[in-house]
């Protein structure tokens, strides 16, 4: 073999006898194989028998939880539609005593207004607001007349009194309270006294000093009359003004007749402004607040003009009004009409800051529980120009102004 010897431990004592080489591992003993693979076979089997039949957890903790989860999900349901009766049986209970607290705090309001500015707003009431219509005017208007008051009330707190008092010394008229309507008079007729004669005052300007007591508390106020003749047509404004309050203000304009003043617009104005419109192709007289109208008769005023017409009346005819006689005629406010009736009580002599005066008193009695009294002094030597008016509520509240100073233009 290449003339290279073989290793004897190379060969096997079983060489073919065709004289070839073959290695002793080439063909591994069938027998062998089969002892390995029977083992490896027994030692599966073994490990399968003993294993455990699950690997993890138990199952029985998930099955559990999702009962719970389960359960939960049912129980919303009924618990959500129980709340709303739980809910609403509550309310029945509490509503009772809340009921208590308000009763509280009504107490608690009126003890609040009693301050400063409470004596102020009743002395304005009672002298801004203006009467009740006459009759069946005079009844129905009443509650709107009570409104009106407020206005008058809201504008200036203590001065609005003496402007109003002004103007409704003037009108005098009467403020009702909250219970006029609980027992209101039977209506009084519309009567208006004939005009025999008129005489009216020249243009002039009268200054007035003012005093007011509301509530025991005394005030102070500056008031200015106007008067305007132009021969067939006139202007009458009555403003009161109070130092750090305001103004507040009553005007009247009209055509000038035989039978004295016939008004076409009546105005009152503070933060706001109402007005009354006489319409006597209509027949009526209206009011920019939407109250009633009321009917238009011949010689009616209103709360301006009213001063001027009962001087003129008698500066006309000085005889024909002696003392217990009366002058009665409709007189008109911003929201409803009133029969007024004055009676002349006769001469006297009144020492004014303008000076010592002689005059003529005429006075308005209250013909109702609410109504004010109302006094109107008139001088026959300054043409029965009105150099005084007071007016006097039921619980002796009172707006008093008197001529201070008298300029001719």
């Amino acid at each position: 073999m290449n003339g290279r010897a073989m290793r004897p431990d190379r060969l096997t004592s079983d060489t073919p006898a065709t004289g070839q080489i073959v290695p002793r591992h080439a063909a591994p003993p069938w027998r062998t194989l089969g002892l390995l693979a029977a083992g490896v076979l027994a030692v599966h089997a073994l490990m399968l028998q003993t294993r455990p039949a699950r690997f993890g957890p138990a199952q029985a903790p998930p099955s559990h939880s999702v009962a719970v989860l389960t359960t939960r999900s049912i129980a919303l349901p009924p618990v959500a539609a129980s709340l709303p009766p739980a809910e609403a049986a509550p309310p029945a209970p509490t509503r009772p005593q809340p009921v208590a607290k308000p009763s509280k705090k009504p107490i608690f309001k009126q003890k609040v207004p009693v301050a400063q500015n409470q004596p102020s707003p009743p002395a304005i009431d009672s002298i801004a607001p203006p009467s009740p219509p006459p009759g069946r005017v005079d009844e129905t208007p009443a509650p709107a007349e009570a409104d009106s008051a407020a206005p008058s009330t809201a504008l200036p707190e203590a001065a609005p009194a003496p402007a109003v008092s002004a103007s409704s010394a003037t009108a005098g008229a009467p403020t009702p309270p909250a219970s006029d309507a609980a027992a209101p008079l039977p209506p009084v007729p519309v009567t208006q006294t004939p005009v025999t004669a008129m005489a009216l005052a020249a243009s002039a300007r009268l200054d007035y000093r003012m005093t007011g007591s509301a509530k025991g508390l005394t005030y102070h106020a500056q008031g200015e009359l106007v008067w305007e003749n132009a021969g067939g047509s006139y202007t009458a404004r009555m403003t009161v003004k109070a130092l750090f309050i305001g103004s507040r203000s009553m005007s009247s304009t009209g055509q000038i007749s035989p039978q004295g003043l016939a008004p076409t617009r009546f105005s009152d104005k503070s933060r706001t402004e109402v007005a009354a419109h006489f319409e006597p192709d209509k027949g009526q007289i209206s009011f920019s607040a939407n109250t009633p109208t009321v009917p238009w008769i011949q010689g009616a005023q209103d709360r301006v003009s009213v001063f001027f017409q009962l001087g003129g009346m008698l500066a006309g005819n000085p005889s024909g009004f002696a003392a217990g006689s009366t002058i009665s005629t409709l007189t008109v406010g911003p929201r409803a009409a009133d029969n007024w009736t004055f009676e002349v009580e006769g001469p006297e002599l009144l020492a004014l800051p303008f000076g010592e005066t002689a005059t003529v008193k005429l006075s308005r009695q209250p013909r109702r529980d609410y109504d004010q009294k109302v006094e109107i002094w008139f001088a026959p030597a300054l043409d029965y120009l009105p150099v005084r008016s007071r007016i006097t509520q039921a619980n002796g509240d009172f707006v008093d102004q008197q001529l201070s100073e008298l300029t001719r233009p």
